[in-house]
């Protein structure tokens, strides 16, 4: 698989495909979860009746919901992921929901925010249904002595690629060149998303192949749940990715929240939406470079070591969101984000994939998303209670620093086999 030629690292083609993936899902990240659907949502439900920190609280909620979901089911999807030959259809099948329910917003009723709560949770479960195989998929298409770099290439590329469709929205949506309602040109962004979604997935599905798998056996659904079983009795004689399960348990929890409330609270300070949208555009930017960077760094200085710089960066950032009273300020906490969150994300999913034994990654990596699913659960819930509460969204992100403080504390106890190259 590995190929280096005068110095230059470069990419077989399943590592290409597989990063291409990343390409085509990212797409759904910043215009559905970031940056234009939840101002679109929360401009729906206020036309509803409700007023703007209680849309921000539902917001918090459908994430909470779609999350929860997802996390009952990822340990069995990924042992049922496991058996030879069922990891792809069980992607494309949760792939194609989400691209679907995507497309549905574009049918949105107008005022009717129940039903965009509705899809926004079906196309979040098959976005988030899809990344379990995708995430497990890794070792199948690198070594373990590249998985850093492949991992972060993914986040890094994705970044881009997502940052292509979400331009093309942007320069309609500044120079009004389309005749056009607002509201007709977010539906018409919607769609480009799912286009895009599906469009770049194919070279995954045309070039990526199961090659770490179980032999297929009758009953799979009643063996998959014994082997599940079998997991939790056994994981702790994998202690070092139990350890690392419990950190990122906490840590992305942080990562994950500030990412999904970003603009429903940028514009809870007042910003509008065309200055919110620009922000988040700039932040695909700076992420790109720092998510590579962190792959380059991790191999010199140790995956573990630059999640802990992650986990400092985004501690400050829950500190410094209580300053946020203008656009200068919140472009300071976004472009801080920019420098940390692909990087923290990357570097979790490749050092993962290196402690786990072989030939069960997406069991194990369904542990791994339903850990971070579970987790997502209780950050945006707790902004929204808190949001409520105080009628300051802004308390809420500030509370998140105790799931960065715990979850660093932790990761100091997670030890990095010898036998492992970083």
């Amino acid at each position: 698989m590995e190929q280096v030629k005068k110095g230059r690292f470069k990419y077989t083609k399943e590592e290409r495909s597989w990063i291409l993936q990343d390409w085509a899902n990212s797409a759904y990240s910043i215009m559905i979860t970031t940056a234009v659907f939840p101002l679109f949502f929360k401009a729906v439900a206020e036309s509803g009746g409700l007023n703007e920190v209680t849309s921000t609280a539902y917001w918090g909620y459908a994430n909470s919901i779609a999350t929860l979901i997802i996390s009952v089911l990822a340990p069995v999807l990924g042992a049922l992921a496991d058996y030879k030959d069922q990891r792809m259809p069980m992607f494309s099948w949760f792939t194609i929901g989400g691209i679907l329910a995507t497309l549905a917003f574009a049918f949105a009723p107008g005022g009717n925010w129940q039903f965009l709560f509705f899809f926004y949770i079906i196309s979040a479960i098959g976005f988030s249904g899809a990344n379990i195989f995708y995430d497990g998929s890794l070792v199948d298409v690198t070594t373990k002595t590249r998985m850093h770099r492949i991992s972060a290439a993914g986040f890094g590329w994705g970044y881009i690629g997502s940052s292509i469709p979400f331009i093309i929205f942007i320069i309609f949506q500044l120079t009004g060149l389309l005749p056009i309602s607002q509201v007709a040109l977010i539906k018409l962004g919607f769609v480009l998303t799912a286009i895009w979604w599906f469009a770049f997935t194919i070279p995954y599905w045309k070039n990526v192949k199961q090659k770490s798998f179980i032999k297929r056996e009758p009953h799979i659904v009643k063996n998959s749940f014994k082997r599940l079983c079998e997991t939790v009795r056994g994981i702790r004689q994998h202690k070092q990715a139990f350890l690392f399960l419990l950190a990122y348990f906490f840590y992305i929890d942080g990562v994950g929240t500030i990412f999904k409330m970003a603009t429903a609270i940028g514009s809870d300070i007042g910003l509008s939406a065309n200055d919110l949208i620009v922000v988040m555009l700039v932040v695909q930017f700076v992420a790109f470079p720092f998510s590579i960077l962190y792959g380059v760094l991790a191999k010199r200085f140790g995956a573990k070591n630059m999640i802990f710089v992650g986990i400092i960066t985004y501690t400050f950032i829950c500190v410094y969101a209580l300053q946020l009273d203008s656009l200068r300020t919140f472009i300071i906490l976004a472009l801080l984000v920019g420098t940390a969150q692909g990087g923290i994300q990357s570097l979790s999913r490749s050092l993962f994939g290196q402690l786990i034994p072989e030939g069960r990654s997406n069991e194990y990596f369904g542990f791994y998303n339903i850990f971070g699913k579970f987790a997502a659960v209780v950050g945006p819930l707790l902004v929204g209670l808190i949001a409520q509460a105080t009628g300051n969204s802004l308390d809420g992100v500030f509370a998140l620093i105790v799931l960065f403080v715990i979850g660093g504390i932790l990761l100091t106890f997670v030890k990095i086999p010898e036998s492992i190259s970083e």
